[in-house]
C-alpha cells in the first residue's frame, strides 16, 4: 500500500512537473510578460519532443544569423511538405513577431498548440486541418529587447524592436526581399501553399473600445469566387463566433491623427505587405491588429480566441476554400488581362458598428495648442460607413512570355524564390518583342525601407527586334505565379521591381557628346530627320524660350533622335512576347 502510494505520488509529481515546464512566460507572469526568443524556441522544442502531433524545423537563415523556425501541428503526424500538401487537409499558416514589440500572437500561439496537444480529444476539428506557425519571424528584432520603444503600448513589460537586424520593417519586404527572412518566408509559403494566412500585430492610431481589429485581405483584389466568399461568408463567421465568446472585434480602424466616428476606408494592403503578398497566390489572409492601449492579458486572450476560431473554421470550410481556390486559379490562368492599379470606390460601403469613446480638444498644457483627448468613461455605439470596395483603375494585357536578360540576376533570384518557372535560352536568339520605355515617374524625397521608391510610373511601348543571348530567361506566364509576375514585372504596378529601384541603372545615360564636336554632325542629322520632326524642332525653337537659349538642350534633342543615342537608356529590360 505504501509503495503504491509512493508510485502514485511520483506519477502525479511527474505530470505536475511537466505541466509546469510547459507554462509560458505569459502565464507565469499572470499576463504581464512575453516570451523571449530563446524561451519561445525552447518551449516549442519541448512540445515537439513530448507530442507526436507537433514538429519543428529550421527553414533558412535570417538576417540575425539565427534560423527561421516553422512549427507544424498535424494530428496525422506527417510533416514533410509533400505529405502536408497531399493530405487533402486545408492549411492555416500563422506568422508571429514580424514586429516583435507586437507580441500578442507569439504567446497566444504557444498556449494554443500546447492546449491542443494536451487535450487533443476535446478538439475534434484538428482531424481536418493542419496549422503551421512561425514562432518569431523578425528574430533580429526579438533579440533587440527593451521596455521603451513601444511608447503608446500598454504591456508587456519588455519586448522586441520593430526593425530587424538590418533595421528593415519586414512587413514592407515581401516583394523587394531585402532580407534573408523574406527568402526563408517565401520558401515556407510556397512549400505550404496555405489556404488561410494570419499575421499577428498590435495597432497604433485612434482609441476605441475594441480589443481586436482585423485587416482582412481586400476582397475585390483577391477577386473571383474566393474574394466574394471571404467577404460574404468566411470573415462574418469569424466575427460572429468571436462575438459569441464575448469579444468585440471590428474591421481595422484605418484612422490616424483624427477620430473614427465618421467611418473610414479599408487599408490598402499592397503586395509589399504580407496579406497583399499572399493574395497574389489566391491565399486569403487576416492581419490581426490588437489595440495598443488594452491591457496585455486581454489582448493575448482575444487573439488566442481569434486563432482558435480561425483554425476551426478553416477545418470546417476547408473543402469549400480549396475548391474555390482551384477554380480561381484556373480562371486566373485563362485571363487575358490582369489589374495593376486600383482605386477606392466611395460609392460602395457597408455599415459596421463602432464602439467608441467621446472626444474633446482641450488646450495642451505643454504646446498650448488643441490636443485630441479620448474620454474612456464616456462611451458610445454608432453605425459608421466602412469603405472596403476597390475598383480597377488600370489593367494590362498579360503577355504569353516575359523575357529577362540574365544580367538582372537580383530580379531573377527573387522570381525563382517565389516558385516562378523559367527556361534559359539555349542559343543566341533575335526575338520580336514588345518593349517598354520609361516615359515618366516620380520618386519619394526621403528613403523608404532602404529605397527611394518610384511611383506614378508611365511607360510607352513599341515592337522591336531584340538580340538575346544564350542563358537569358524566357518566362511562360501560364503558371501559378501569373499574378505575381504581373505585379512585379509590369513597371506601372504599385510594387513593381521597377518602382522598388531594381532597374535604376537604366535611368542614367552612359554615353553623351561634346557640344563643340557634335554641332556639325547635329546639322547633318537634323537635315536627315523626317520632315515632321524637323518641323517640331524649329517650332520648339520659336515657342520655347528656354529651349531656344540653351545650346546643349537643342543639341541633345537632336542627339536623342540619332543613331548615336544609346538604345538602353530608359528602355525597360523586361520584354513582353505576345506570341507563343
Amino acid at each position: 500500500m505504501k509503495r503504491a502510494l509512493i508510485f502514485i505520488l511520483f506519477i502525479f509529481s511527474s505530470v505536475f512537473s511537466n505541466a509546469q515546464k510547459l507554462m509560458t512566460a505569459f502565464e507565469k507572469s499572470n499576463g504581464k510578460e512575453t516570451a523571449t526568443y530563446q524561451e519561445g524556441i525552447n518551449f516549442y522544442k519541448k512540445l515537439a519532443q513530448q507530442f507526436p502531433q507537433i514538429d519543428m524545423q529550421e527553414m533558412g537563415k535570417t538576417d540575425s544569423g539565427e534560423p527561421l523556425h516553422l512549427v507544424v501541428f498535424n494530428k496525422g503526424e506527417r510533416f514533410r511538405f509533400n505529405e502536408l500538401q497531399n493530405s487533402g487537409k486545408p492549411i492555416l499558416f500563422i506568422n508571429n513577431g514580424i514586429h516583435p514589440g507586437e507580441s500578442d500572437g507569439i504567446d497566444a500561439s504557444m498556449m494554443m498548440l500546447r492546449n491542443w496537444a494536451q487535450n487533443i480529444s476535446q478538439y475534434s476539428f484538428l482531424d481536418s486541418v493542419i496549422v503551421a506557425v512561425i514562432p518569431f519571424y523578425n528574430i533580429g528584432g526579438a533579440l533587440n529587447r527593451n521596455s521603451t520603444t513601444r511608447t503608446n503600448q500598454n504591456g508587456p513589460e519588455s519586448y522586441g524592436f520593430r526593425g530587424n537586424a538590418q533595421n528593415y520593417d519586414l512587413n514592407r519586404d515581401f516583394i523587394k526581399m531585402d532580407s534573408k527572412n523574406a527568402f526563408a518566408f517565401a520558401e515556407i509559403f510556397h512549400q505550404l501553399d496555405p489556404d488561410v494566412f494570419i499575421d499577428t500585430h498590435v495597432t497604433n492610431g485612434s482609441d476605441h473600445q475594441h480589443v481586436v481589429t482585423v485587416l482582412t485581405t481586400q476582397h475585390n483584389k483577391l477577386g473571383g469566387k474566393l474574394g466574394q466568399y471571404l467577404e460574404e461568408e468566411f470573415e462574418p463567421m469569424i466575427f460572429e463566433q468571436m462575438e459569441a465568446k464575448g469579444r468585440n472585434p471590428i474591421e481595422y480602424v484605418n484612422v490616424h491623427g483624427t477620430t473614427p466616428e465618421n467611418g473610414w476606408t479599408q487599408f490598402w494592403d499592397a503586395p509589399r505587405y504580407s496579406t497583399g503578398y499572399t493574395t497574389l497566390f489566391q491565399t486569403f489572409g487576416f492581419m490581426t491588429e490588437d489595440h495598443m492601449w488594452k491591457d496585455y492579458k486581454s489582448r493575448v486572450e482575444n487573439i488566442y480566441d481569434f486563432l482558435n476560431i480561425a483554425s476551426e473554421l478553416t477545418a470546417q470550410e476547408g473543402a469549400k476554400i480549396q475548391k474555390l481556390k482551384a477554380e480561381d486559379r484556373e480562371q486566373m490562368l485563362e485571363s487575358d488581362s490582369l489589374p495593376i492599379i486600383w482605386k477606392n470606390d466611395k460609392e460602395e460601403f457597408k455599415m459596421i458598428t463602432l464602439e467608441g469613446f467621446e472626444t474633446s480638444k482641450p488646450e495642451s498644457e505643454l504646446t498650448k495648442t488643441p490636443l485630441l483627448k479620448y474620454d474612456r468613461k464616456n462611451t458610445f455605439e454608432k453605425d459608421v460607413p466602412f469603405y472596403n470596395h476597390y475598383k480597377v483603375e488600370k489593367s494590362v494585357r498579360v503577355p504569353d512570355y516575359y523575357v529577362i536578360p540574365q544580367g538582372w540576376f537580383e530580379v531573377i533570384n527573387r522570381l525563382k524564390a517565389n516558385g516562378v518557372k523559367m527556361e534559359a535560352l539555349k542559343k543566341d536568339t533575335v526575338i520580336s518583342v514588345e518593349v517598354y520605355h520609361i516615359e515618366n515617374f516620380k520618386t519619394v524625397s526621403n528613403p523608404y525601407e532602404g529605397h527611394y521608391l518610384h511611383y506614378n510610373t508611365k511607360v510607352k511601348s513599341s515592337t522591336q527586334k531584340i538580340a538575346f543571348r544564350k542563358g537569358d530567361y524566357l518566362i511562360d506566364t501560364q503558371q501559378k505565379g501569373k499574378r505575381y509576375l504581373v505585379e512585379t514585372l509590369e513597371p506601372e504596378a504599385q510594387d513593381s521591381f521597377f518602382n522598388w529601384n531594381f532597374f535604376d541603372s537604366i535611368l542614367q545615360q552612359k554615353e553623351n557628346f561634346s557640344a563643340y564636336v557634335f554641332e556639325p554632325k547635329a546639322k547633318e542629322i537634323l537635315a536627315n530627320l523626317p520632315s515632321e520632326e524637323q518641323a517640331e524642332f524649329y517650332e520648339k525653337q520659336k515657342s520655347d524660350s528656354v529651349f531656344a537659349s540653351n545650346n546643349y538642350a537643342q543639341l541633345d534633342w537632336i542627339f536623342k533622335r540619332s543613331e548615336h543615342y544609346e538604345k538602353s537608356h530608359k528602355r525597360y529590360p523586361v520584354y513582353r512576347l505576345m506570341e507563343k
